[in-house]
């Protein structure tokens, strides 16, 4: 054996060291990938139930908010009614009213100017 075929066989076997030290990580590295593909997996299964769930609460959701709109809807109409009815009721009745409270005050204030003269003095 020459020199040259010494360190030929001393490149081919630390050639095969390094492809030995290499490979280590390359398998560990096959390992992580496995176990992250696993996990997107299971993440993806417990997922898509959630997202149905969830579209069907929205669903929900939108239905009793119709709902509500409607329910809305009516009370802006009742309260408009009642505004309404109430305008009406001060003018009809309001009126008349406060003209009667007037003219009872007068009434009540003239006949308590008469009776109390004679005691007062006035």
């Amino acid at each position: 054996m020459s020199v040259g075929d010494i360190a030929g066989l001393i490149a081919a076997i630390a050639f095969v060291l390094l492809v030995g030290v290499l490979a280590v990580p390359l398998v560990k590295l096959g390992r992580v990938l496995d176990e992250a593909r696993l996990s997107v997996k299971e993440l993806t299964d417990h997922s898509v139930p959630i997202l149905d769930e969830t579209a069907a609460t929205v669903a929900s959701t939108n239905v009793q908010l119709t709902r509500v709109d409607t329910i809305t809807t009516a009370a802006v109409s009742v309260s408009e009614n009642v505004s309404a009815l109430t305008s009406l009721f001060a003018a009809t009745v309001g009126g008349p009213m406060v003209k009667v409270a007037a003219f009872s005050y007068a009434v009540r204030r003239a006949f308590g100017g008469l009776s109390g003269q004679g005691k007062s003095g006035r």
